[in-house]
């Protein structure tokens, strides 16, 4: 997580997929509460429509073999070298995890079983946090620790679907914690490694030739440091209410409109499940007569 670029690369895969999670998740959790169970990944038809699901299975160990590049050719600090090799082998997990999903999928539970898959993806979790913020401090750390608070949401809400996938709330907290991650990432970014975005007084991370065992935020003054995380503070304050209202409107929409709704969400499990409540609806019919 050393530059403007890797954590712009982090937010253009979270984001989206805890938007898409969101209103599928969402759309089926309307069309029948009773009957609602989450899933690893909601899957659209025709298939060319999980092209974002594609897109991460081909871009994640492209990145992870970057990332591995990066830590071959690092010349700085052993730690950010070890932060390197660390952030290489969290997306390579996590591309385990997409393949995982996949098999779940088109080879069915009883040779993956989804439980499992959750639990895995909470493992995934832990590795990334235990990545975020890796020889960093101050200023740095803080922001970093608001990252990995985050993460460990994602984590408590992947175990909590591994023990009862029906509970809608876990998908709407990871859905919601997936998209808070992906903006707060990108926070981070502008905020720690640019001069444009830095905040008064302070300069932003330079790893080019790092001295220190935690590299922070170079600020002038001590009251600069203070008032810098003060602002951090205020400006996570901020994206969790951002972050709330757009889940919370996006489901009161889907609520008011049918017609937002993902149709693709519905899925044979509901299909199933409506047949029988449709029969139970057609049989006075049929008495009657």
């Amino acid at each position: 997580m050393a530059s403007v670029a890797t954590h712009f690369s982090g937010f253009l895969f979270l984001f989206p997929v805890g938007i898409r999670r969101l209103l599928f998740s969402s759309s089926l959790y309307l069309k029948s509460p009773s009957n609602f169970r989450s899933k690893l990944w909601y899957f659209s038809h025709p298939a060319w429509k999980n092209i974002d699901l594609y897109f991460l299975l081909v871009a994640l160990p492209i990145a992870s073999f970057s990332e591995f590049v990066i830590f071959l050719s690092f010349s700085g600090h052993p730690t950010y070298r070890f932060a390197f090799s660390l952030q290489s082998i969290a997306l390579l997990i996590f591309w385990v995890l997409i393949l995982l999903i996949l098999a779940q999928e088109y080879l069915g539970s009883s040779l993956v079983n989804e439980s499992f898959v959750f639990i895995f993806g909470s493992i995934c979790f832990l590795v990334e946090y235990s990545v975020f913020g890796k020889g960093i401090g101050g200023l740095g750390g803080v922001v970093y620790g608001f990252l990995g608070a985050l993460t460990l949401v994602c984590v408590g809400a992947c175990l909590y679907l591994s023990v009862k996938p029906t509970a809608f709330f876990a998908d709407f907290l990871l859905s919601s914690g997936l998209i808070f991650k992906g903006t707060w990432l990108l926070q981070a970014g502008f905020s720690l490694y640019t001069d444009a975005f830095m905040l008064k007084g302070c300069k932003k991370i330079s790893l080019s030739s790092p001295s220190l065992e935690n590299v922070d935020v170079h600020c002038d003054l001590d009251e600069d440091s203070l008032r810098g995380i003060t602002l951090m503070h205020f400006i996570f304050t901020v994206h969790a209410t951002v972050v709330l209202v757009l889940s919370l409107g996006l489901f009161g929409l889907l609520a008011s409109n049918r017609k937002l709704r993902c149709v693709e969400a519905r899925g044979p499990l509901l299909t199933e499940l409506e047949s029988p409540q449709m029969l139970m609806h057609a049989l006075p019919g049929q008495e009657m007569e």
